[in-house]
């Protein structure tokens, strides 16, 4: 493997002599048209694009083309089977955005096993929760082998030691044993990757992807974007979570794609590198994000700073949005602060998409941006509005239709299809489809039927269109009546001082006591009478919301748990606010 630049230590004058690769070149683009994973590398590499990593900056350190990562994948390859891999074995990989990662990656689709991209480290839990989470999903595959990053080693190496699994850095499996032999030959139907969803850790879900199913959907995003020349990724995702790994790695390379990335780390700590990194783009743009990283883009942006004297965001074509509740507030805002830079709302391309039907689901037709439907509170509670009530309305955001060879069906609790416009538990069903969790026919008896996925989200169609409302589960039942914790979240939102992000609702039962909301909030002033008075301000904002009375916790900032895509996870922060390991403030003192 060529040495690695994982550090990003270059000088000015070597990153300056650094080339990327190439939008276009003479090859003839295939969508996605490819038996295995692995051929569609082999085809990728006969052409000039390829991989480019980015240092903290947005400054080149590391272009990585295709042919060059096929020939490191083929020796990854190599080395496993020499080191006794098989066929069907399962090897972890902490997914670090790296060339090393990347030809790990596909030397294990190369030598036949499944690839498990597993997390890094976050901010939130310490190294002991790291160590137990990489625990966990190590038994959950059942890993052969754990591959890691040198700087959590450590870490990587005490969970390895626990599960009596081997662990080793990237550097050294590279300076292991190679073995000649044939590698084995891939068909559609086997296996390609095993995926972790980016919920509960506890009771980690292995999602078992076919090559076949892999390549459905990847096909289906090049056709659903438009893709065409001159068109270049631009992502800083984790890899870890389907819509980096999918969407952001392998859809380049099965439709040919060159692309450019930031670190996650990296973007949290300089989110505008990556609009600095998209503005140097030589190329039409494909680049996608979480509502949250659109958000923090305009909120780094001072009053007194003039985007178009740093931005140029006019080549950006396709502005993907997903991997959560989009919020047309938020995208609006996006708007108005960089369409001076030359940012078109049309840019915009909501989608919809779980790791359980690969990726994509549904996916907005390009150019036709954000499209939003008012909806009333009773609707979304199940009800009728009442003429005796002020009516509340809330802005779904219009999330495209099914992608190729997807189909989509609302159905009630009993299993009936529903109507247009009436809200109800969203069905997919398509090539692309998840084979089941591994080693877990009960999860997975729980959402497959005939052939028909149970998203576990709620939703409604209108003229063709997927509208997504929420996940089921996270919805807050009270008396009979249906609440979601994303209006109570909104309506604190808007007092002043808060931010996404900053709120989390749920449900709880007190001790003797009946079920009742419970909302977690940020709190950023250590003055007790203003705590006091913003405790007030927030239960008095709650109760016009839902109609009774709740739980309110102030809570330190960055308190609140994430799921590996950023989101805010309302499951965990509920099972860490009953365990007492969140702790809130006490108003008495």
């Amino acid at each position: 493997m060529s040495p690695s630049t994982d550090s990003l230590t270059i000088d000015s004058a070597a990153a300056a002599s650094l080339q990327p690769t190439p939008s276009d070149d003479h090859q003839t683009r295939r969508f996605a048209d490819f038996e295995t994973m692995g051929e569609a590398l082999d085809y990728a590499a006969g052409g000039l694009r390829g991989l480019n990593f980015h240092d903290a900056r947005g400054r080149l350190a590391r272009p990585y083309p295709y042919s060059e990562l096929r020939s490191d994948a083929l020796a990854m390859a190599h080395r496993l089977i020499a080191h006794g891999i098989k066929p069907g074995d399962r090897i972890a990989l902490v997914a670090e955005t790296s060339a090393e990662f990347a030809a790990l990656f596909f030397g294990a689709i190369y030598a036949g096993a499944w690839p498990v991209p597993l997390p890094l480290p976050t901010s939130f839990g310490g190294r002991g929760a790291y160590v137990d989470q990489l625990e966990v999903q190590l038994k959950s595959c059942d890993a052969k082998l754990l591959f890691y990053p040198p700087d959590v080693a450590a870490m990587g190496d005490e969970a390895a030691a626990r599960q009596s699994v081997e662990g080793l850095a990237w550097d050294g499996f590279a300076a292991l044993p190679y073995s000649e032999g044939a590698l084995p030959k891939a068909s559609g139907d086997d296996i390609a990757y095993l995926q972790y969803s980016s919920g509960s850790t506890r009771f980690p879900h292995g999602v078992a992807v076919t090559h076949h199913a892999l390549l459905n959907n990847l096909a289906a995003h090049s056709h659903g974007m438009h893709v065409q020349p001159g068109d270049r990724c631009v992502s800083w995702l984790p890899w870890y979570h389907d819509m980096g790994l999918v969407g952001c790695l392998l859809s380049p390379v099965a439709n040919q794609v060159s692309a450019d990335y930031l670190k996650t780390e990296d973007f949290a700590r300089r989110p505008l590198a990556w609009l600095d990194l998209i503005s140097r783009n030589p190329g039409t743009t494909l680049s996608y994000s979480p509502t949250f990283g659109y958000e923090i883009c305009s909120r780094r942006v001072s009053t007194q700073t003039h985007p178009a004297d740093r931005f140029d965001l006019s080549r950006w074509r396709v502005a993907g949005n997903g991997a959560d509740m989009i919020r047309p507030d938020v995208m609006q805002r996006f708007v108005d602060t960089f369409a001076e830079a030359g940012f078109k709302a049309s840019a915009f391309l909501p989608s919809y998409g779980l790791a359980e039907a690969t990726l994509a689901v549904s996916i907005m037709p390009p150019g036709e941006g954000i499209i939003v439907e008012l909806v009333e509170e009773a609707q979304l509670s199940g009800g009728e509005s009442r003429k005796d009530r002020p009516q509340r309305w809330r802005a779904i955001v219009n999330c495209g239709k099914p992608a190729r060879d997807m189909a989509i069906e609302i159905r009630d609790e009993a299993g009936n299809i529903l109507p247009e416009r009436q809200i109800g538990k969203v069905w997919c069903t398509g090539p692309s489809l998840m084979v089941g969790y591994f080693r877990d026919e009960e999860s997975t008896a729980a959402c497959m039927a005939d052939g028909w996925l149970d998203t576990g989200d709620m939703g409604y169609i209108s003229d063709g269109y997927i509208y997504i409302v929420g996940r089921a589960k996270d919805m807050i039942i009270i008396n009979g009546k249906n609440h979601w914790p994303q209006d109570i979240e909104w309506a604190v939102e808007q007092l002043p001082g808060f931010k996404p992000g900053d709120i989390a609702a749920f449900a709880i039962t007190p001790p003797g006591g009946e079920e009742t909301p419970a909302v977690l909030v940020h709190c950023r002033t250590s003055d007790p009478a203003e705590r006091r008075r913003l405790h007030g301000e927030i239960r008095e904002r709650v109760r016009a919301i839902t109609g009774m009375q709740c739980i309110v916790e102030l809570i330190p900032p960055r308190t609140l748990p994430r799921t590996s895509s950023g989101k805010l996870s309302r499951s965990k922060a509920r099972n860490l606010y009953l365990s007492g390991d969140i702790q809130p403030y006490d108003l008495a003192a």
